[in-house]
């Protein structure tokens, strides 16, 4: 009777697996089109070139790997972005990226996420004061910090002003968590300068409440140079600006253009950037902003799109970063990216040889 048992169960078991589709002793495979749902994918907003590329590359390589994709931009406005990621988990998607506007404000929406299990990743911006954050995707902050630092003194040296050089700072949106990495970064760089005697800051004006541009403005970024301008260089001129982003450095450039520097033989201060965007680009070409930070957002797609599959195909996800993103409430675990700084020497070619602009396009 055992023996007879045996058969029968043997053969109810291939009929099983014959039914679904798999032999005895194999596993469904990671990532197969049973467990590829839906993605949602909050970007902040379309008013940055940077953050179109980004979503537009996400959804690509999302759908190229066989998921559907729902993305949301918000238009910088937090209520918005709040809505768009509750109606995420509303509709179930299987998995939410996340690139907020406010790291903070997200909280309950997140909450509802991993209530209802759904993994979140953050994408380039740190989801702060949350449990509900799975993982993060991002460039080394820190280091590009340090690379706009680093590339400030390199252009004040090569400008052949005489020290001590006269230098304003700016720095990011007090409400994202990069902004303070950016600027720790760069005044690792510059304080010593400054304790030095080497940089004078006129305005005197350097901790980061007080430099912060609130959602990455350019219009306050340009506002806040002309205050600085009108207060502290009646009698002296400007040999650089710590800008942290090139929409900041396109407003910086215009308050300085507006007091006459680029013209009349008074040259444009060395000014940094973030994020080679097309328009910044070109005005380095032009001889006007300095340099940038190139950050490849199609790597950053590509490792949250490979993350993505490790989650949803429930594989070991890969990081390399595990204690420097302290959210307030757990240390998410990381992939890193590493940024390239480009001044007029090598942008052209960095960018090209990237695939990530034409020649057509820099002309």
């Amino acid at each position: 009777m055992r023996k007879l048992l045996a058969v029968i169960l043997a053969g109810l078991l291939t009929v099983a697996l014959a039914a679904c589709g798999r032999s005895a002793g194999s596993a469904a495979p990671a990532g197969s089109s049973a467990t590829k749902g839906t993605i949602g994918v909050a970007m902040p907003t379309k008013t940055s070139e940077r953050w179109i590329k980004d979503g537009d590359y996400i959804k690509s390589a999302l759908e190229a790997a066989g998921y559907k994709v729902n993305l949301q931009y918000a238009n910088d406005d937090i209520p918005t972005q709040v809505t768009q990621v509750s109606d995420m988990v509303t509709k179930k998607n299987q998995l939410l990226v996340v690139a907020s506007i406010d790291g903070v404000a997200l909280k309950g929406a997140l909450k509802d996420a991993k209530d209802a299990g759904i993994p979140v990743i953050a994408y380039d911006r740190l989801l702060r004061e949350t449990d509900a954050v799975s993982y993060y995707t991002t460039f080394d902050n820190y280091k590009v910090g340090v690379q706009q630092g680093e590339s400030l003194l390199k252009g004040l040296a090569a400008s052949g002003a005489p020290k001590p050089w006269n230098v304003e700072v700016f720095a990011g949106s007090p409400d994202d968590n990069n902004a303070t990495f950016f600027y720790k970064g760069a005044m690792s760089v510059l304080q010593p300068k400054i304790d030095a005697g080497e940089i004078k800051v006129r305005s005197g004006e350097t901790d980061f409440n007080t430099v912060a541009i609130l959602r990455w403005d350019a219009g306050t970024a340009k506002k806040r140079m002309e205050n600085l301008l009108t207060k502290s260089y009646s009698s002296a001129d400007v040999n650089g600006v710590l800008s942290p982003y090139d929409g900041i450095s396109r407003g910086i450039i215009a308050a300085l253009k507006g007091a006459g520097y680029g013209s009349g033989g008074k040259t444009l201060p060395v000014v940094t950037g973030q994020d080679a965007e097309l328009e910044s680009v070109k005005s380095i070409l032009a001889g006007e902003q300095y340099s940038t930070v190139f950050k490849d957002t199609r790597k950053l797609a590509e490792a949250t799109v490979q993350m993505i599959q490790q989650v949803t195909g429930n594989q070991t996800v890969t990081t390399n970063d595990t204690s420097s993103y302290n959210n307030g409430v757990k240390v998410v675990p990381t992939m890193l990216l590493d940024p390239v700084p480009v001044d007029k020497a090598n942008v052209s070619q960095v960018l090209i040889d990237a695939k990530y602009y034409t020649a057509d396009q820099l002309k």
